[in-house]
């Protein structure tokens, strides 16, 4: 009975989740636009001096799964902000004094962030004939497993941030200080095997750069020399996937623990 009442106050929390997301039209425009420009911008104006290094890898290919992570990423972090304006206007309130487990509400906020990260992400996947990459079927169940364990992980990440924020302003600048690092050290924009150790232990504990690893060897795998495509990989994918399965655990066990005694 407890077991049901959870899954469905979490249903309902992620419909509502869902709902608001497709109201707002101009997010979900917004959210479109900008990997595309950065698509646009970088990889065209890029290409032509970094094309000509030892990538072995068309730019704009190699960059094209960081872009569909970077995605991810934004859309997992700013879904959670919900969660600080439910606390600001007094709705959160509302719905810890219902009958339901804070679990329920801590899995009910991801999955929407999740649901909505993973329909943008797969809505990008429509410029890969565009970019000259021929998608197989049988990778789809691939690349939309990765983009939903990114999702979950930084959705889990967005999720025990906003616990602990107490505005919306306070909340935007933490993500901005983080967005961009975790963006840039993700090798999205160029590969992690030749970059300083520092660099490296960054992009080691960060989530993003195994969603972005793994979905590369996906989508490129069969369509770029194997040589090349190994040159610029970090890990195999089952190691990918372990990290992001493991990460998504315990981010989302503290932000269980983190909602609980802040909220």
């Amino acid at each position: 009975m407890e077991f049901r009442m959870t899954v469905e106050a979490a249903g309902a929390i992620w419909q509502r989740e869902f709902i608001r997301y497709w109201r707002d039209k101009t997010r979900i425009i917004s959210t479109m636009v900008q990997p595309l420009m950065f698509l646009a911008i970088f990889g065209t104006g890029l290409k032509s001096s970094l094309a000509r290094g030892d990538f072995g890898l068309d730019f704009v290919q190699f960059m094209y799964p960081g872009i569909i992570a970077m995605s991810i990423m934004s859309v997992s972090f700013f879904s959670t902000i919900s969660t600080v304006w439910d606390r600001e206007f007094g709705f959160l309130k509302e719905i810890l004094v219902a009958p339901i487990s804070r679990v329920s509400i801590t899995l009910g906020k991801i999955l929407g962030a999740v649901t909505i990260a993973s329909i943008q992400g797969f809505l990008l996947l429509v410029l890969a004939p565009v970019l000259k990459i021929r998608l197989h079927p049988l990778t789809f169940p691939y690349l939309l497993l990765f983009m939903i364990m990114v999702a979950f992980s930084l959705a889990s990440l967005g999720l025990l941030i906003a616990s602990l924020m107490k505005t919306t302003e306070s909340f935007g600048l933490v993500m901005q200080l983080l967005i961009f690092p975790m963006f840039f050290v993700s090798g999205a924009f160029f590969p992690l095997t030749s970059v300083p150790r520092w660099m490296k232990w960054l992009a080691a504990v960060n989530p993003l750069t195994y969603g972005v690893d793994a979905l590369r060897q996906i989508l490129l795998f069969r369509q770029t020399p194997a040589e090349a495509l190994y040159q610029v990989s970090l890990h195999p994918v089952s190691v990918d996937a372990l990290f992001l399965l493991v990460f998504s655990v315990v981010i989302i066990s503290l932000a269980a623990l983190a909602f609980n005694k802040k909220n």
